[in-house]
């Protein structure tokens, strides 16, 4: 299968002040999120890339634009609404510190998969939609440009860590033991057998390894003797 790296989008002015956001139009990058964007779109310059889908959220949009602009060619980003944030029903637009002491707030971080957002989604569902989504797209990318190819997804933290855990056997109980920095990078490969996790919720570092795609087979006793950086 193709390759798939999972790009959360940069930071936005709710991040910084606390508020969820959550499916809200007009939330846009502040100017640390437009300066993370820029770099992680610089890390993955080196890799011709075989598509970009996003989110359609604005944040999303934005980040996406700044990866597809650092190509060395032309590429158009599109987007997918199964991509999209967690509908958080009642709870979106209200701070993170007022939410904590909701009666659903420890089951959100103990117990996920029984959780239904007020008046919204539950993370059942929004893990069922993505992960379908990914692998989605992750086919038919792979089905027009072969099997070393590899492709951007923008999406959200919830998201993101929601395929991550489906692509390492977790099961979403166990989803916020995995971090999802803003404009982080996160790489993901569906060989014939299973997924392969190579790399999560990094901000800095050399991808150019990622140029001519990954060849997996049985995974290597011992660790094996890692990638090759051009």
């Amino acid at each position: 299968m193709a390759t798939v790296i999972l790009v959360r989008h940069g930071r936005t002015t709710a991040n910084a002040t606390g508020l969820l956001a959550g499916r809200a139009v007009g939330v846009s990058l502040d100017e640390a999120g437009q300066k993370q964007a820029a770099q992680t779109a610089e890390r993955l310059a080196a890799i011709p890339l075989a598509g970009v889908v996003s989110s359609p959220l604005e944040r999303c949009q934005q980040t996406a634009q700044y990866i597809v602009d650092r190509q060395a060619f032309p590429l158009d980003a599109t987007t997918d609404p199964d991509l999209t944030e967690c509908d958080y029903g009642q709870w979106q637009g209200r701070q993170l510190a007022d939410l904590a002491t909701e009666e659903l707030w420890p089951m959100v971080q103990s117990h996920p998969s029984a959780v239904v957002f007020p008046g919204g989604e539950s993370m059942a569902a929004m893990q069922a939609r993505s992960v379908a989504a990914i692998r989605r797209h992750d086919a038919a990318i792979e089905a027009a440009h072969g099997p070393q190819s590899v492709w951007v997804a923008v999406s959200h933290g919830d998201i993101i860590k929601s395929v991550l855990a489906d692509a390492l056997g977790m099961h979403l109980d166990l989803f916020q033991r995995i971090n999802v920095g803003p404009a982080s990078v996160s790489i993901v490969r569906y060989g014939p057998g299973r997924p392969s996790v190579f790399a999560t919720n990094t901000d800095a570092g050399d991808l150019s390894w990622l140029a001519d795609g990954i060849t997996i087979g049985d995974a290597a006793v011992g660790g094996g003797a890692g990638h090759n950086t051009p």
